[in-house]
C-alpha cells in the first residue's frame, strides 16, 4: 500500500470551468484559513483505499491511521510505502506487527500514486466550491472518499502505475 496525507480547507483557487458560448462563468473565491487533513493508503493492485479525516498531521495522528489500516487488514501483512515526513519517521510511531514501513526517496512525490487521488478529489469534488464551515469541507471530503473507497476499478485506474503493476506480489 502507498500512503500520503493531504490538506483540504476553506481556501479555494478558481479553476477553469465549462460555460455556454459567449457566457463568462463566475467562480466564487474565498481565503479562510481553516483546514482539515486526510490520510489515505491505497493498494494499486486491487484498488483498495483506506482513509481517515483527522484535524492534524503529527506522529499521534499517523499512529492512529496506521492502527486503523492494520485493523482493516488484520489477516494480511501490509508493506506501507510512504515519504519521509517528520511524523512518519518520529520515534513515537510504533509500527503495528502486521505492517512494515518502506520509505520513498526524498523529494519524489511523483512516485506516490496517492498524489493522483488528491488531484481527483480536488478536481471532481472541490473545484470552484465555497464552504460556510470546516464541517462542510469535511462532509464533502467524506462523501468523496466514500465514493472512491467503493470504486476499486477507479482507484486501480488512478493509482496503477505501470511500474507498480509490473511487480509480481506472489513472488515477493
Amino acid at each position: 500500500m502507498f500512503q500520503d496525507e493531504a490538506r483540504f480547507g476553506r481556501i479555494n483557487e478558481p479553476r477553469r470551468c465549462w460555460a455556454p458560448g459567449l457566457v463568462r462563468p463566475e467562480a466564487l473565491y474565498q481565503t479562510v484559513r481553516e483546514y482539515t487533513f486526510t490520510y489515505a493508503a491505497v493498494s494499486p493492485h486491487d484498488g483498495v483505499l483506506d482513509s481517515l479525516i483527522l484535524p492534524v498531521v503529527d506522529s499521534e495522528a499517523m499512529l492512529l491511521f496506521l492502527k486503523e489500516v492494520s485493523s482493516r487488514h488484520s489477516e494480511e501483512f501490509v508493506m506501507m510505502i510512504l515519504d519521509k515526513a517528520g511524523w512518519h519517521i518520529a520515534k513515537e510511531v510504533a509500527v503495528p506487527e502486521n505492517m512494515r514501513l518502506v520509505f520513498l526517496p526524498a523529494y519524489s512525490p511523483q512516485l506516490n500514486p496517492v498524489e493522483h487521488l488528491w488531484d481527483e478529489i480536488k478536481e471532481k469534488w472541490f473545484t470552484n466550491k465555497v464552504f460556510q464551515s470546516l464541517e462542510a469541507v469535511e462532509d464533502l471530503l467524506a462523501d468523496a472518499l466514500a465514493a472512491l473507497e467503493n470504486d476499486e476499478k477507479r482507484i486501480h485506474s488512478l493509482t496503477g502505475f505501470d511500474w507498480i503493476n509490473s511487480i509480481n506480489l506472489k513472488a515477493t
